[in-house]
């Protein structure tokens, strides 16, 4: 059974090199069950019982079902990101060395590891705007082929290779594309070929590098599961499964999924954006509520902020927290943060506790180390634009922003699980106190 899921886990990031890839198919996996498409520059017929998504930069998606029983109502959000630490290529793209080699021009996206970029076979995907006609066409394009790779320097000329050595992103990163018979160009050459459209046509593009080693389960007893972008499309996933899973009819039920959490989600479809908020609000008016109703549905509310935790590292267990650390196979992972990087608190984790012990889903609790700092999350980020009550999970993994990462293979399983409960159940706070009902 955890086999299956991870594998089919493993199967959806496949199909996911970047975050507009991810969303198109988190749209289509709505589209399959029923979920009905709306556009933000269009009116929202909204009905009671009814199922909708909506997207925004083709990069950030929130879909949402509507219970039938709206009296007393409540928000069920459950948000992840879309996006991981890579390489953007530059509007011009190819740097010609001494007429011999054709590289690539990138800079970094979000806080990789460098190291483990090298070595490896690399191609491109992203979106291309084309233009047809008067109208401009978002286009996916994922080529399929070992095109690209970064060598590292030989032992030999960089003896201090093993010694901590700092890497300069505009110097080491750069991949190599071709030899003496390539040309400037030929990259958008290509990408006209793959999308079989005049190169003219061919009006902006955000291209990425990818990694294209493929996925894997493995270990002694096949307990292991690694691949590129297991942050945090492992919790995307899960939570999309669960999201279609589960229902209450006292609930608005609603999966986010953000772009740009790696980069501080300060865009306009990021965590940080009125994205979230111009959604509820939306629905709230298409339900025909009052303004009253808006804000005793978010007290009511509960959001879990799903992202990938730091696993116990078998080689330095030192660098965490000697009681609050968490490993794979373990179970969901409950963080916590005296400064608030993570928004858990005891009531959040009271709820969540709960969630978790009727769906027969262990957790498990991470703290940083005192002399360490963490970073902020979704669950903080658009807590700024969305006041409610909110937990940061995720699941343990190691090898955080690597090109190649690793989790367990029973974990995606055990959130999925977890996320089904979440969505089926409604919590009502009377008096100060909250009512939990399943």
């Amino acid at each position: 059974m955890y086999h299956k899921i991870s594998e089919q886990m493993l199967d959806f990031l496949k199909r996911c090199p970047t975050a507009f890839h991810t969303i198109g198919q988190i749209g289509k996996e709505l589209d399959a069950h029923g979920y009905q498409r709306l556009w933000e520059s269009e009116s929202w017929p909204l009905t009671p019982g009814g199922k909708y998504y909506v997207t925004r930069n083709d990069s950030s998606i929130l879909a949402f079902s509507i219970g039938t029983e709206l009296t007393n109502y409540s928000y069920h959000i459950a948000a992840s990101h879309s996006d991981a630490p890579t390489f953007k290529i530059k509007e011009h793209a190819e740097l010609e060395i001494r007429r011999k080699y054709l590289q690539l021009n990138t800079e970094g996206y979000g806080g990789m590891l460098c190291s483990t970029w090298f070595d490896r076979p690399l191609s491109v995907a992203g979106r291309v705007i084309v233009k047809e006609g008067e109208r401009f066409v978002t286009r996916l394009v994922k080529i399929e082929r070992d095109l690209l790779l970064i060598p590292s320097v030989a032992i030999h000329m960089n003896r201090s290779a093993n010694e901590g050595f700092s890497y300069n992103k505009q110097v080491d990163m750069l991949p190599l594309f071709g030899g003496e018979n390539c040309q400037k160009g030929t990259l958008k050459q290509l990408l006209a070929r793959e999308l079989e459209v005049p190169l003219s046509a061919i009006y902006g593009s955000d291209l990425y590098l990818y990694n294209r080693q493929e996925p894997t389960i493995w270990g002694a007893k096949e307990e292991f599961v690694s691949s590129p972008r297991l942050d945090d499309l492992q919790c995307a996933y899960a939570s999309l499964q669960g999201f279609l899973e589960g229902h209450h009819p006292e609930n608005i039920n609603i999966y986010a999924c953000f772009d740009n959490e790696e980069v501080g989600s300060k865009t306009k479809q990021g965590a940080g954006s009125t994205f979230l908020y111009d959604v509820l609000r939306r629905i709230h008016h298409g339900l025909g509520k009052k303004e009253e109703d808006y804000y005793r549905a978010v007290a009511n509310s509960l959001m879990l902020s799903a992202d990938n935790a730091h696993a116990v590292h078998p080689n330095h267990p030192e660098k965490t927290d000697y009681e609050n650390c968490v490993y794979l196979n373990k179970g969901i992972v409950v963080k916590s943060h005296a400064g608030q990087k993570y928004t858990s608190d005891a009531l959040s984790i009271a709820l969540f506790r709960e969630i978790c012990e009727k769906a027969l889903v262990p957790i498990q609790f991470f703290a940083n180390r005192s002399d360490s700092a963490g970073g902020s999350t979704l669950g903080n980020i658009s807590s700024e634009k969305v006041s409610l009550k909110s937990i940061d999970i995720g699941l343990a993994q190691l090898a955080m922003h690597s090109a190649y990462e690793t989790a367990g293979v029973k974990d995606t399983y055990d959130m999925i699980k977890g996320m089904t409960q979440f969505y089926s159940s409604h919590f009502s706070e009377r008096g100060g106190e909250i009512f939990y009902e399943a």
